[in-house]
């Protein structure tokens, strides 16, 4: 029975996290998360100092410096004015919705989902108070665009990146592209039209009207522009040391620690700023952590992926297995396990592509199935907005069924 502990605790957090209420007790994600990590803890499921030791610290400094930026964008009001510039183009709510897809979408493939889903939650939020839209569309809108539009890029995504550097793929910011560029690209207008069907109403054909707003406070403004700036120059830096020097290793921890500097240095804000950060988010993915490696240890999906009777190294299956696997057992552990068995299969650049499209694109399907969602819903949450389960599937699962398609499709008609 206890192999199976931590499979039931997680069944019953997948649960919690539908229902998001027991009687008259509402519950947000990272409190189900929260309680999860510690049942397997208090079961033995997993010992103490493998909870320690499963807990990513890298993702928990990025995650902590980039919510740093976020707040101080927010608070010092250049976010929204930023805004302007980016989206004043949008005459309507179609047109707005397209632009956030586009927009973040090709944006994540180059500052990562994660960084994306940060800054961008408030901005949907602002231009849903401003213009009168379903937050939930925008928020929707968001979280598949910054999915999606990762899977195009080496660096779109942890598991991306575990593919790049450590699935033989030769030029990955050429082959990435090349070869998962198009179907991304389609991907995103499918998110667009399944978008459009499931709020029909919201899509109003009055012409939005735009303003710029004031910043509110320009010296942590003056401060966060030189955060923004830091960050795009360094992930630049990344990106050419990757392609020109490899041995040159930019983590993106440490992109995030010097991007946050002038705010944590310059700013007479700082503690207010450190105060207000996305902290529930944090404890929501130290908990996360804790909770999928008891699943992990349990042992019980190792076997089921590696003696599998399906032909792993092909297109169809490994994109499918990426899809369903990752929404149990979240997709960086299912690559960091299915790269080994796929290199012992002899596979090749376009299974790797599958492996990757496969695990990020299931990031559509459910809640939990991506990091940058539960970022965008507990961001949403801290302003009285939320995305209930439900809601996400409602739009996810045929989204991410359609999407996989394409990709399946299109990368099966590549000569391996």
């Amino acid at each position: 029975m206890g192999t199976f502990i931590p499979l039931v605790v997680l069944a019953i957090v997948f649960l919690l996290i539908a229902v998001r209420k027991i009687g008259n007790v509402n519950f947000r994600i990272w409190q189900v998360m929260l309680l999860g990590a510690l049942a397997v803890l208090a079961t033995g499921s997993i010992t103490p100092l493998d909870a320690l030791a499963s807990i990513n610290l890298d993702v928990m400094l990025f995650l902590f410096f980039m919510f740093v930026i976020g707040e101080a964008l927010a608070a010092s009001g250049y976010l929204y004015h930023l805004s302007f510039r980016l989206f004043s183009r949008a005459e309507s709510v179609r047109h707005l919705v397209f632009l956030i897809l586009v927009g973040a979408g090709v944006l994540s493939a180059l500052l990562m989902n994660d960084t994306l889903a940060v800054v961008g939650t408030p901005l949907m939020l602002y231009f849903a108070r401003r213009h009168g839209i379903s937050p939930k569309l925008l928020l929707l809108a968001l979280a598949f665009a910054v999915t999606t539009g990762s899977v195009a890029s080496p660096i779109g995504n942890p598991q991306n990146l575990l593919v790049a550097l450590s699935g033989g793929i030769e030029n990955p910011f050429i082959t990435f592209p090349l070869y998962l560029a198009v179907p991304t690209a389609i991907s995103l207008l499918l998110a667009y039209v399944f978008l459009c069907r499931a709020f029909p109403g919201e899509l109003h054909p009055t012409s939005l009207v735009h303003r710029e707003e004031e910043i509110c406070d320009p010296g942590l403004a003056a401060l966060a522009r030189l955060s923004l700036i830091l960050l795009v120059l360094l992930i630049g830096a990344r990106v050419a040391a990757v392609m020109l020097a490899p041995e040159i290793d930019i983590r993106l921890t440490w992109i995030a620690v010097v991007a946050a500097i002038p705010i944590l240095v310059g700013s007479g804000r700082r503690f207010e700023i450190l105060r207000r950060i996305d902290w529930p988010t944090l404890v929501f993915f130290a908990s996360l952590f804790v909770l999928m490696a008891s699943v992990w240890q349990s042992g019980f999906f190792q076997p089921l992926i590696e003696g599998s009777s399906l032909d792993l190294a092909t297109v169809p299956v490994i994109v499918a297995t990426g899809v369903v696997v990752s929404q149990f057992v979240s997709n960086v552990p299912f690559v960091a396990l299915s790269l080994p068995a796929l290199s012992h299969l002899g596979t090749s650049a376009v299974d790797m592509m599958a492996l990757a499209a496969g695990s990020t694109i299931a990031g559509n399907m459910l809640i939990l199935g991506a990091a940058s969602n539960v970022i965008v819903i507990q961001g949403a949450e801290r302003d009285g907005e939320t995305l209930t389960f439900g809601e996400f599937a409602r739009v996810g699962v045929p989204l991410t069924l359609a999407q996989t398609a394409v990709y399946v499709v299109f990368l099966s008609l590549i000569p391996a």
